[in-house]
């Protein structure tokens, strides 16, 4: 490993082979990180914090720190990163409550941008895109591939579903259904996200059932249940209207429309 002499890594922390720590970096006693980790000049990771392997983390980061809730009470809470993310400058992952779980886990290969924010207890699944200074309240899941637009702000325990392409500066109060592009303040739906879904590859089957799903579920006037049924029954067999359907199902605090 290569630690420069201007850093602090206590003497507790457990650093694999292969690991970098830059000038001025501090690393505290309950700190795990795995080979091939890059950690920047003046980056501080504390706490009960584990971080896999090859990511990049950036200048002045600040991970594994006590949440912002009044409820905490000092347990030995914990921050889990995955493998091949990009932390950049000035982003601030904090460890999960008590009372919410206990982990704030970031899986792999995501993109979290200068000045990014992600709460006490929240989860970001493997592939996500956070842009700069987009914030997550606590409890939020962000699911595979999904994109948060710059300056937005994410809501205590809402979900932003898989491929969702969320607009700069978008409030969100409620959730995100996957593959729907929304923006605004407060958010709406526009729509599948046909652009980012073609580019992914996605069949035509798959973008045309979910612009059929979504005209059924959010512009005819139908109940949720009503929708779903119809919905399942014109387009249940394919895949990725059968997430969407999930996804509402499983739903606490409503859904964006």
């Amino acid at each position: 490993m290569t630690i420069h002499p201007t850093a602090v890594v206590d003497p507790k922390a457990e650093l694999a082979e292969g690991v970098t720590i830059g000038p001025y970096a501090v690393i505290g006693p309950n700190v795990e990180i795995d080979t091939g980790t890059v950690v920047g000049s003046h980056t501080v990771i504390d706490g009960w914090t584990r971080i896999g392997r090859n990511n990049q983390i950036s200048s002045f980061a600040s991970i594994g720190f006590p949440p912002q809730d009044l409820k905490y009470k000092g347990g030995p809470t914990r921050v889990e990163i995955g493998d091949n993310n990009i932390i950049r400058e000035y982003a601030t992952i904090h460890r999960g409550t008590e009372g919410g779980g206990g982990v704030t886990r970031i899986g792999n290969g995501n993109l979290i941008m200068a000045y990014v924010h992600v709460a006490h207890d929240c989860i970001l699944q493997n592939h996500v895109i956070m842009a700069n200074a987009a914030m997550l309240a606590g409890h939020v899941l962000i699911e595979d591939h999904a994109i948060v637009g710059g300056l937005s702000a994410v809501h205590q325990f809402a979900r932003i579903g898989t491929h969702a392409y969320i607009g700069a500066k978008a409030g969100i109060k409620k959730d995100i259904p996957p593959y729907m592009l929304a923006t605004g303040y407060p958010a709406k739906l526009y729509g599948p996200n046909t652009v980012g879904l073609k580019r992914k590859g996605f069949s035509s089957e798959a973008i045309q059932g979910l612009k059929k799903a979504y005209k059924i579920l959010f512009r005819t006037g139908l109940t949720v249940a009503e929708a779903t049924r119809q919905i399942q029954e014109e387009l249940g067999h394919i895949a990725e209207v059968k997430c969407l359907l999930d996804f509402v199902a499983g739903s606490q605090r409503g859904l964006t429309r």
